[in-house]
């Protein structure tokens, strides 16, 4: 499968240094242009391109404003912006800098240049955004870890208040886990782990639906816009998935495992806390281990 390719967008009054720009990076790059600044936040909000290629004259609002507009929108800010432009001067460039532009190119254009440093700054966010995605996927199981979840709560929570809908968790932790890594050691105790996370992922349908390692043996999944029934149902399936599947030993010997499951729904409110609710589903969790582990508890 081919390569995407990374876009930037290039903003001058000049026609004819919009056209030398896209000649020199069109081969490489998808290329939107503007040849204002007003225009070119409303473009970079559209289409939220990897790079910026920004002039500083222009009439109107210059290179300097634009760039204090794009680093105000929450949506945009993190896009880098090179400055490109005919000031040459040690200071020019260092209130470019300031600015926290990334990088400075000094017109005319020398064609290698452009290239070699759109080429470093495209590198840098693509190996930033291996690096966020990283730090948000559990190592192990290749599904979000708690950091991850709790930014997804974070969002679906304020949807839910907005549309007064409602919002499931289920909190789920493995029985006796731990005398699995005692007995058939942690290499099949990760094996475990990584195929209960398969299930989770195997069973929720639509697009919204989030399931997470929360640590150790526990797991989380969310649900936007579902009510106690219909996450008391999907708990239930994973519980009888979990409790179906069949591990092989090296020995060739197999073992079973099981899971216990709270579950809570609410329409939150702006006076609800994200702690109570996860609380209120830590204990449901808590009430089934109690009552004989591989079931779930939805009230």
């Amino acid at each position: 499968m081919e390569a995407k390719k990374g876009s930037i967008l290039i903003v001058d009054d000049e026609n004819a240094n919009l056209k030398i720009l896209t000649h020199i990076l069109g081969s490489e790059y998808t290329i939107y242009t503007s040849t204002n600044g007003t225009d070119a936040v409303k473009i970079a909000l559209g289409r939220l391109p990897d790079l910026i290629l920004l002039d500083i004259l222009m009439p109107g609002v210059d290179g300097y404003q634009t760039l204090l507009e794009i680093k105000k929108n929450d949506k945009i800010k993190r896009i880098p912006v090179i400055f490109i432009s005919g000031l040459d001067s040690d200071e020019d460039e260092e209130k470019g800098l300031s600015l926290d532009a990334a990088d400075y190119i000094t017109k005319p254009f020398s064609p290698v240049v452009v290239r070699l440093r759109v080429r470093n700054q495209i590198q840098i966010i693509s190996q930033m955004r291996t690096i966020e995605q990283l730090s948000l996927i559990d190592p192990l199981t290749k599904i979000p870890n708690r950091r991850s979840f709790d930014e997804r709560l974070n969002m679906e929570w304020k949807q839910a208040i907005r549309e007064q809908t409602q919002i499931s968790v289920l909190m789920m932790d493995l029985d006796k886990f731990k005398s699995i890594n005692d007995e058939y050691g942690h290499p099949q105790g990760d094996v475990v782990l990584q195929t209960v996370a398969n299930i989770f992922t195997g069973v929720l349908k639509r697009p919204g639906d989030f399931a997470g390692r929360w640590g150790g043996e526990e797991f989380v999944v969310l649900l936007p816009n579902t009510p106690r029934e219909g996450a008391a149902d999907i708990a239930e399936t994973i519980r009888r998935r979990v409790a179906e599947t069949v591990f092989h030993r090296d020995n060739g010997l197999t073992f079973k495992v099981t899971i216990s499951i709270g579950v809570n729904s609410l329409i939150p409110s702006l006076e609800s806390k994200f702690d109570d609710f996860m609380d209120i589903a830590d204990k449901r969790l808590f009430t089934a281990k109690q009552t004989g582990r591989n079931r779930v508890i939805s009230e």
